[in-house]
């Protein structure tokens, strides 16, 4: 269960995200009735003439703010997962790097796996993949640097790090996090459960169960068992039992809370 102070600092975090989204996006949106720069948006790509001749400039600024606001919407499940991770775990960090020598046998080895997955799909369990790249022996050393979305240390001293990523990813995001997590267990030289790494997904495009997961690239490209964790998942390992639904209820909250107010700011410029 979500602690209260814990809870109210989720929903303090999504007010504050929700009104910074709207005061960028009145920032840098133009109404149609202004006379735009075209050199400018014509090199991003923005410029809309039939539809802006239509459309009335709050429904337009609510369609073009729901799509930046679906951009960086990642980052909010980022900082929710380690507000909550902070209560369970001894450590739980956003952004979280490791640095490190690896020997260039394993680089190679590495790159081999991935190309091997990008060339015929994930045909062997992930698991299997990490025991490959802690059995080959140590040489000269090249260093690695990699970055993740959220690390946790349990009190035991076991280290989880997640890839937050978009549930439905293509064939390169999903070869790149191979080769990313792939690098942690080369760096640390440890597999699970002393080290754990996994490509998490906030919530589950298709369904509520993992049976109902149907992304294609996911399916080929990664070990869904081992490798990927979806939904309440995600969330029960990083809160316990029940979190998903606590963390969906105080988005919904906040929804209700914010909604009508969102929409005067954005549809009547207030």
């Amino acid at each position: 269960m979500i602690k209260p102070e814990t809870r109210a600092k989720i929903k303090g975090y999504l007010e504050g995200f929700i009104q910074g989204m709207i005061v960028e996006h009145k920032t840098l949106t133009l109404k149609p009735a202004d006379l735009r720069p075209l050199s400018k948006y014509s090199k991003e790509g923005g410029i809309k003439p039939f539809h802006e001749a239509l459309l009335p400039d709050g429904i337009l600024r609510i369609s073009e703010f729901e799509r930046s606001f679906s951009t960086k919407m990642g980052t909010t499940f980022e900082e929710c997962a380690r507000l909550i991770g902070t209560d369970k775990y001894a450590v739980a960090k956003r952004g979280f790097v490791v640095s490190d020598e690896v020997p260039r046998t394993v680089v190679g080895v590495i790159e081999r796996l991935v190309n091997n997955i990008g060339s015929a799909g994930m045909s062997r369990s992930y698991l299997d993949l990490i025991n490959e790249v802690l059995t080959i022996g140590s040489n000269d050393a090249i260093k690695r640097r990699r970055i993740f979305d959220l690390y946790l240390l349990d009190h035991d001293g076991n280290e989880i790090f997640f890839e937050i990523k978009s549930p439905k990813p293509n064939k390169g995001q999903c070869l790149e996090v191979a080769d990313r997590l792939l690098h942690i267990h080369a760096i640390r030289g440890k597999g699970p459960p002393s080290v754990r790494t996994y490509y998490a997904m906030a919530y589950n495009p298709y369904g509520l169960d993992k049976s109902s997961y149907n992304h294609s690239f996911t399916l080929r490209y990664m070990d869904l068992t081992n490798q990927v964790l979806i939904g309440n998942e995600f969330w029960n390992l990083v809160g316990g039992s029940g979190t998903y639904e606590e963390v969906l209820e105080i988005y919904r909250e906040i929804g209700r809370e914010k909604g009508p107010d969102m929409l005067d700011q954005l549809a009547l410029d207030y």
